[in-house]
């Protein structure tokens, strides 16, 4: 299932990318809405170590396939934009990559 390099980086784009909005579009509203701090703590730290994945998934993937620098910095710019993983992998499907 995992015997591409791409494959493996499209994978963890979506669970880094779908883990960030979880945190800002539901996990956020609990804690300052509904008063739920610990809803933030949970999905937070699950972020945090899907990010950290996601890092050694882009060095894994950039040294197996030569990518280019601007795949690299893409891929590590839209770790910080909400649904820009989404955006990536559409980018990614059209590319020569895929």
């Amino acid at each position: 299932m995992l015997n591409s390099p791409i494959r493996l980086f499209r994978i963890f784009g979506m669970i880094e990318g779908t883990s960030l909005v979880v945190l800002l579009f539901i996990a956020m509203p609990l804690k300052y809405i509904a008063g739920f701090p610990e809803v933030v703590t949970l999905i937070g730290s699950l972020h945090g170590f899907f990010f950290i994945v996601y890092l050694l998934v882009i060095a894994y993937t950039t040294l197996k396939i030569r990518w280019a620098f601007r795949w690299l910095f893409g891929s590590v710019l839209v770790a910080f934009i909400p649904f820009g993983n989404y955006v990536l992998d559409y980018r990614l499907q059209k590319s020569r990559y895929v």
